[in-house]
């Protein structure tokens, strides 16, 4: 079937095509810079016909690697999930504040499709959001949360909407309980561009989802609206998709009342002077005392195998953060370096670019 490329302003028009099998539909964002565009497209190879059954979408995704790949969303899979969502919670008007070219704000679309009811797009600024006098809703990152908690205004007309879903990245307890206390009715949503995005809610699958966490924690995810597979990729879709599985990239463990908890990555756990070190709780640690963007990296070392390095934009020293985190994590797990950047590498999405942060941390250890 044909690819086609298309602009994420162009998705609203064309994405009732593609759900009926017309064309299979590739949103690229165009204000992104020429060489990460051109990167994209070389990516999709648009030029290719896409064999997977059924396929509506492609999407561009990189998740922390920086590495970009598409994702081939098929049209079973999209309604799938938007059908999830609305036995949840029922029909309500969706308001679409995200990239159209990123699975959540392209879900927003379906949902309303699904529902029989006409999206409303706004700013990602949620400045010209309006909700209307029947149930509304709509899904945003933590940083829009954040931004519109500051303004009375904008908390207002959340506080009218039916829900919020949050995903994206993860929400630090106290913006959630921000939330809580301004009225707003958040749902955090776990999930990804290869399950049509967020799927247990809440850390509780939705209707016709399973979970599953292996014996390190990897957590797998199972239902009818997993992707189809990785664009001209097969090896790569092979390592991640077993019929309708996925098997992710991230670790988790239930906690007593069965709420899924997300706490790292599989390759966050590393070992540093022989002592197994998660460098997850390494960062969530180091989170937990500064107001600014951190990532917390492993980088091969002759003397402890792998040395726990930290990058962010504090500028406080290496000493200062051992100190400090020496009250909450083992001695193996405290960062043996802190490097000082004017700003965190990150991928097309706005994710930190662990990949990249990694070899910036390589690179800079060399030379010291």
């Amino acid at each position: 079937m044909e690819l086609r490329v298309c602009r994420p302003d162009e998705v609203p028009t064309l994405l009732p095509r593609a759900l009926e099998g017309e064309f299979v539909l590739a949103p690229v964002p165009v204000d992104a810079p020429a060489s990460g565009r051109k990167a994209i497209v070389s990516m999709l190879q648009p030029e290719a016909p896409v064999t997977e059954p059924g396929a509506a979408v492609v999407l561009a995704t990189s998740g922390s690697s920086g590495e970009p790949k598409g994702v081939v969303l098929g049209r079973e899979a999209l309604r799938a999930s938007a059908q999830m969502a609305q036995q949840r919670l029922g029909e309500l008007t969706w308001h679409c504040a995200l990239p159209l070219n990123y699975v959540a704000g392209l879900m927003v679309l379906v949902r309303a499709q699904t529902a029989g009811r006409e999206p409303r797009l706004v700013a990602s600024d949620l400045s010209d959001l309006l909700p209307t006098s029947g149930g509304d809703a709509i899904s945003l990152v933590p940083t829009q949360l954040h931004r519109a908690l500051g303004d009375e205004r904008l908390t207002a007309r959340l506080r009218a909407m039916s829900v919020i879903l949050l995903g994206g990245a993860p929400a630090r307890p106290a913006l959630l309980s921000a939330a809580e206390s301004a009225g707003l009715r958040v749902i955090t949503t776990y999930g990804m561009s290869e399950t049509c995005g967020g799927c247990v809610w809440d850390g509780q699958p939705l209707p016709g989802v399973t979970v599953q966490l292996s014996a390190t924690g990897r957590v797998s995810l199972s239902g009818s609206m997993v992707f189809s597979g990785y664009r001209l990729r097969p090896e790569l879709t092979a390592e991640t998709l077993d019929a309708q599985t996925v098997h992710s990239q991230d670790r988790g463990r239930w906690t007593p009342d069965g709420t899924l908890q997300i706490i790292g990555r599989v390759d966050e756990l590393v070992i540093s002077g022989g002592v197994k070190v998660d460098l997850a709780e390494v960062q969530r640690s180091a989170a937990g005392h500064t107001d600014q963007p951190c990532v917390v990296v492993g980088v091969d070392d002759e003397e402890w195998g792998t040395c726990v390095v930290m990058l962010t934009t504090d500028l406080r020293d290496t000493a200062w953060w051992r100190a400090v985190l020496a009250h909450e994590l083992p001695a193996a797990a405290l960062p043996r370096h802190v490097l000082h950047l004017e700003r965190l590498p990150l991928t097309n999405s706005g994710k930190i670019d662990r990949l990249q942060a990694r070899r910036i941390a390589t690179r800079e250890l060399a030379r010291s």
